[in-house]
């Protein structure tokens, strides 16, 4: 199937995250070599820090947060282009009153994510 409703896909809560939400737009088993996630924070929400054994590339859909990649903490908005290496912790917290949205590119390996204390 090459097309889909984005409000077809089931939306699903991120356990580790406070106001978090992922829906899987295109999974391993559909693709041969990249999985696209949305993620989506409420204002107010987070992501906690955490490594994955996989790379991430990122795209903001609207919203601002701040976002830790390592001992650095940047903000990102709307259009903004994220690259997180394999196994550098990152975590996110929304800025404002708007959700924080980006979709989320990952190769189809094996991801191991592990909670940062």
């Amino acid at each position: 199937m090459p097309v889909k409703k984005l409000k077809d896909i089931p939306v699903e809560q991120v356990a580790a995250g406070k106001d978090t939400t992922r829906q899987i737009l295109w999974g391993s088993q559909e693709t041969p070599n990249f999985a696209m996630r949305k993620f989506s924070i409420a204002p107010g929400g987070n992501m906690p820090n955490h490594t994955n054994t996989v790379e991430h590339e990122q795209y903001v859909l609207r919203g601002r947060a701040r976002i830790g990649l390592g001992e650095k903490v940047i903000e990102v908005q709307q259009h903004d282009v994220i690259y997180i290496p394999a196994g550098l912790p990152h975590w996110y917290e929304t800025i404002g009153n708007e959700p924080f949205e980006f979709l989320c590119m990952v190769p189809n390996k094996e991801d191991q994510i592990k909670i940062v204390k």
